[in-house]
């Protein structure tokens, strides 16, 4: 199939302080979420000015992108819409109808497959689609790329220019803690996101020559009922751990996320950091990947996969992800009773 053009597809973030409430409303509208609670996750992106950072990474990404689709002469426009804040997937697809484009390829702020990583962004598509209605664009989204060489590639130098802080004589004993948005436990059972996780992990470990013993995959960023059991263990809980077994350093890598977006500088630079800050343990952060030069490169060439057929590149135990999701693939988890706080309770921007 033939694409006219690219589309970025976001979570959204407020972009000043008026923005928070508003934000905040529409990630969690119908749900019956306190406004208490709303109040309390509101205080996270005050504490930063009121702004995510996740529109401005979005930005410079795509201007990175189009550099780059530039150099290979791929002469494609980039549009971008977000599921919970401005520019809003529904007007972003009535102002590619209107440019005439009728076919778009769709690049999701996530590398791994789950319902609330892949699943509902699709979901998000085909509902704005049908909002807009007559002549709106088809749009097909890129495989996810966990495993793709440059993504492990880019991941790695980021670990590497982290544990690059930690002094030379204690840095082969350094332990690895790789971190990704916990989920809940049942929608982790219908989907491959702790699979994709681990083999990324092991991926960019072994390209660091880091025995198994030095890393373990951590999670963070839970949200909803205490009695609903999720993703574990918790990062401060495993930083705990570490000291308590006569740890002096770790490498804080938040290799399930792809910017340094609200929750990577709130859970990790804010709550992890004091934590480790408390206990005396050394801890140095890795940045995401953001907009690495071999992390753009990898989005062109998942691009040509498409537009032109280049090869499907891969490392690892699995292979190339499928380019279409099957009709059951990654189902959503279980409606929430009113009131309990769902898996967006504390928005991954």
């Amino acid at each position: 199939m033939s694409y006219d053009a690219i589309l970025f597809v976001s979570f959204g973030g407020p972009e000043g302080p008026d923005d928070v409430m508003p934000f905040l409303e529409n990630v969690t509208r119908g749900r019956g979420i306190p406004r208490e609670r709303l109040l309390e996750v509101a205080e996270h992106y005050q504490h930063f000015g009121g702004v995510s950072p996740i529109n401005g990474q979005c930005r410079e990404l795509i201007a990175a992108l189009r550099a780059e689709l530039d150099k290979h002469g791929i002469d494609l426009p980039i549009y971008w819409g977000n599921r919970n804040w401005h520019p809003y997937l529904p007007d972003t697809l009535s102002e590619m109808r209107d440019a005439g484009v009728k076919s778009a390829l769709a690049y999701v702020t996530s590398a791994y497959s789950s319902w609330s990583g892949c699943r509902q962004y699709r979901e998000n598509i085909e509902a704005a689609r049908a909002e807009i209605g007559d002549d709106v664009p088809q749009v097909d989204k890129i495989r996810v790329f966990y495993n793709h060489p440059d993504f492990i590639d880019a991941s790695a130098d980021r670990l590497r220019e982290a544990l690059g802080e930690i002094p030379e004589d204690r840095r082969d004993a350094a332990r690895i803690a790789f971190t990704a948005h916990s989920v809940p436990n049942s929608m982790a059972d219908t989907c491959d996101y702790v699979k994709q996780l681990t083999e990324a992990c092991r991926l960019v470990a072994e390209s660091l020559g880091i025995s198994d013993e030095r890393w373990d995959l951590v999670y963070q960023s839970r949200s909803g009922r205490p009695q609903d059991p999720w993703l574990e263990p918790d990062i401060v809980d495993h930083l705990k751990s570490l000291h308590g077994a006569g740890v002096a350093d770790v490498a804080v890598t938040p290799v399930g996320f792809l910017s340094d977006h609200m929750e990577v500088l709130f859970d990790l630079d804010e709550e992890a950091a004091l934590a480790c800050q408390e206990m005396g343990l050394n801890m140095v952060r890795a940045g995401t990947v953001g907009s690495h030069p071999q992390f753009v490169q990898m989005l062109r060439k998942l691009i040509q996969e498409r537009l032109a057929g280049a090869p499907r590149e891969s490392v690892g135990r699995f292979g190339p992800n499928h380019d279409v999701c099957p009709i059951d693939c990654c189902p959503g988890p279980p409606r929430r009773p009113a009131g309990g706080p769902p898996a967006s309770a504390r928005p991954s921007v």
